[in-house]
């Protein structure tokens, strides 16, 4: 019997010690009168009070020291201490927390709020049951999942013991939310368009494909937001209309390209691309203020500004400059020429001026920080 099964048996076992003291593992219900975040908000005033608490949440550790139990337990909002002693428990229900319940347990616990002589805010437990048994544990919150394969297909368990990344998670749903209101308050309308679609377009990208069975027809998964879809709605009468949506596309991945992800698309008739850089800058600085609360941000060793006026890059005229080649006028062998002369490694099998002309911008954009625009890139590329 592995290590992990012997933990399951011991835990199942658990589950019927709770049950012969009358107390089910998995209740349909919880009552609990704050979260962790706002029992911790105003604790000053709920120990003065004398004011019944009632938390809930997954216990992180269990310190037993005979007479007295320390617990840490979180909620998602916020960790917290409680407190267990046989004098306002009672002996029977300390016995029982120290013979059925387990870090990563679920549980519930009522009491009055307090400040141990080390200054920290606690929980004097009067009261507690489980809410649900756990079987396995979760792994050891300071060392954590240190595989990295491991942890981006446990990303649950990541999040509950990275403050940080379930930070990041909330400003992700900051960011969606802070983009569709500055779409919606200039009078754009959210669509939805389809997600299915007989032919790609919008994007240059392989696709998922399948077949649909009442068609008859092979059908392909949107590679772009519905580009071409909200271009017609533009001919059909509405000026300024946005999709945030899902969009997937059957190529290589990694850890900043994956093959399903989100984008926001947008359209709206009567501007050019220059009043659309305006719009792009206010609406990054916006998500950046309500996100971040900030537009200084340093990325990958530059020091940006979104505050700063934005620059506007002109693709030919860079390459022009720094390379001392036209991608106007050069051709496939002035750009090999270039590459090696740089330095630069290339894969001559399949080389063409494309490639060459944009592995010459690949060098150069390393060293733009930006924010800023970039125009100009010639229409073979």
């Amino acid at each position: 019997m592995s290590h992990l099964d012997e933990i399951r048996k011991e835990r199942l076992d658990k589950i019927e010690v709770l049950r012969q003291a009358g107390m089910e593992a998995y209740p349909a219900q919880t009552v609990r009168t704050h979260t962790i975040a706002e029992f911790l908000k105003n604790h000053q005033v709920l120990d003065e009070q004398d004011e019944v608490v009632g938390l809930a949440g997954r216990i992180f550790s269990i310190r037993d020291q005979g007479g007295v139990m320390f617990v840490d337990l979180f909620d998602g909002t916020e960790k917290t201490q409680l407190v267990l002693q046989a004098e306002q428990l009672g002996e029977d229900m300390l016995t029982l927390f120290r013979n059925a319940v387990d870090s990563s347990d679920v549980i519930e616990a009522h009491g009055e709020a307090f400040t141990t002589k080390r200054g920290m805010p606690s929980l004097q437990v009067s009261k507690w049951r489980m809410l649900a048994k756990s079987l396995q544990p979760v792994p050891d919150q300071w060392y954590g999942l240190k595989d990295e394969d491991e942890r981006y297909r446990k990303r649950y368990i990541d999040i509950l013991l990275s403050k940080d990344i379930a930070d990041r998670i909330r400003r992700r749903s900051a960011f969606w939310n802070a983009a569709r209101t500055y779409l919606l308050e200039r009078d754009f309308v959210e669509v939805e368009t389809p997600v299915l679609e007989t032919t790609t377009g919008g994007a240059d990208a392989r696709p998922f494909e399948t077949h649909h069975n009442a068609l008859d027809i092979p059908v392909y998964l949107r590679i772009s937001a519905g580009e071409l879809w909200q271009k017609r709605l533009i001919v059909a009468g509405l000026p300024k209309v946005f999709e945030i949506g899902r969009i997937f596309r059957n190529e290589g991945m990694s850890a900043e390209h994956l093959q399903d992800y989100t984008q926001l698309e947008y359209y709206e008739a009567f501007n050019d691309y220059r009043k659309g850089m305006d719009a792009i800058t206010d609406l990054y600085r916006t998500i950046a203020q309500k996100v971040y609360g900030t537009q200084k941000f340093s990325i990958k060793g530059f020091d940006i500004d979104l505050a700063d006026e934005w620059k506007v890059y002109d693709y030919c005229e860079l390459i022009r400059s720094e390379f001392g080649i036209d991608p106007l006028t050069a051709t496939e062998e002035d750009a090999r020429a270039k590459l090696t002369e740089k330095g630069i490694v290339f894969d001559p099998k399949g080389f063409n001026l494309e490639r060459g002309i944009d592995l010459l911008w690949k060098q150069l954009r390393k060293s733009l920080a930006g924010p800023g625009f970039l125009i100009g890139v010639p229409a073979y590329m």
